[in-house]
């Protein structure tokens, strides 16, 4: 499970088993959701974070979906 940031107490992260879409999970003390973001960063999943920790998750990973998406590419070899 590589990490790819910790940032205000939500963690980015994807499994190294994971499928497409390119998404990310992120987890608080709360629960966890999971976005896409290939194209756009589009909630898929959420169990458990609070409303202000969605958007602040959303609003992290638009600035770093580029590093990601690069993340993704580099451990699943596209």
């Amino acid at each position: 499970m590589p990490t790819l940031l910790i940032l205000f107490g939500l963690r980015f992260y994807f499994y190294t088993r994971d499928h497409e879409p390119i998404h990310v999970h992120v987890e608080s003390s709360d629960g966890e959701a999971k976005f896409e973001i290939e194209n756009e960063v589009i909630l898929v999943s959420n169990k458990g974070l609070k409303r202000k920790d969605l958007k602040l998750a959303e609003s992290i990973l638009e600035e770093n979906k580029e590093n990601f998406i690069n993340e993704w590419k580099k451990v699943f070899g596209e």
